[in-house]
């Protein structure tokens, strides 16, 4: 394999990380509207229509036909996304009980769980260069999600810790989890297959958030229906970054493609500067620079 094809998961992250942040945007106008879980479940149900119409363009355009599905796919898939949705709901939790910071700190803990997960439930393998990577960017979020005066709350409560921790753990379970089921895929290019559990972890979690909210919250689930024009967006980012991160699963180990999503952390941080006019800590900026040298020794020594 080429130096360029092996590093082809790098701009699929990249863009998978732009189409999280603005998903993101889309879903926080709906939140206060239809409640948190209501917004959750957009970027399912409305995702998964254009998760299928990409899935099409990908068959016509590669001509490849459909990997047939075996058990352990689907068993993988459903993992993927029922952790996805008690990592979504534990990080809730944990951000509505302490600061946005402190939150944040325990949940990008994610690179340095899917790591560990990934070498022992699939047997990705990372080197040693990947691993300081990993640990430095993780050393650099810390630093910079966190201030001075709330390091403290990182060790104070072991019930948040539990908490903050779990939620990393199943967003990393998640991220390990799709991966598998990729790989489990007997047949198929690279896209094919990433795209194919794409549309199996939608229709998964559509299934589920679909029958919780229309039994419990059918406010939230009709409130959706009437928002539809921001849902419509919300779901179309939603699939974008879910494509986006699946093919880059389907090329690298999920450590590698989670680590380097972090490349969000300065960017949003920028952004908010820019938009806000209110500038960055030294803290901040320590840590900001932290997370980029863990990026570079990524990107340096990737396997090519």
């Amino acid at each position: 394999m080429s130096a360029a094809a092996s590093l082809l998961w790098v701009p699929f992250t990249l863009a998978a990380a732009a189409g999280q942040v603005l998903r993101n945007g889309a879903q926080a106008q709906l939140t206060a509207k239809i409640g948190t879980l209501g917004a959750t479940q957009v970027r399912f149900v409305f995702g998964l229509p254009f998760a299928v119409a990409v899935l099409g363009l990908a068959h016509a355009f590669t001509g490849e036909s459909l990997p047939p599905v075996n058990a352990a796919a689907v068993g993988w898939a459903l993992l993927g996304g029922v952790s996805q949705i008690a990592a979504t709901a534990l990080m809730l939790i944990v951000m509505d009980r302490r600061a946005f910071g402190v939150a944040y700190a325990y949940i990008k803990t994610e690179p340095v769980l899917v790591a560990v997960l990934g070498a022992i439930l699939i047997g990705d393998r990372l080197s040693a260069p990947a691993w300081l990577a990993i640990g430095t960017v993780t050393v650099g979020v810390l630093l910079a999600s966190t201030k001075a005066g709330e390091v403290r709350n990182l060790v104070r409560e072991g019930r948040m810790i539990a908490t903050g921790l779990a939620a990393g753990a199943f967003f990393g379970l998640s991220a390990i989890a799709f991966r598998g089921a990729i790989i489990a895929l007997p047949e198929g290019g690279f896209l094919i297959r990433a795209l194919t559990v794409v549309v199996m972890g939608l229709s998964i979690q559509t299934g589920l958030l679909g029958i919780w909210l229309a039994l419990r919250d059918r406010a939230a689930f009709v409130g959706a229906l009437r928002e539809w024009r921001v849902s419509i967006s919300a779901g179309f980012l939603g699939a974008f970054a879910s494509a986006g991160w699946f093919i880059a699963f389907s090329l690298t180990a999920a450590a590698n493609v989670r680590t380097l999503a972090l490349v969000e952390l300065p960017l949003a941080a920028l952004l908010s500067g820019r938009l806000t006019g209110r500038r960055m800590a030294w803290r901040e900026l320590a840590g900001l620079g932290v997370v980029l040298a863990g990026l570079a020794i990524l990107l340096v020594t990737a396997p090519s």
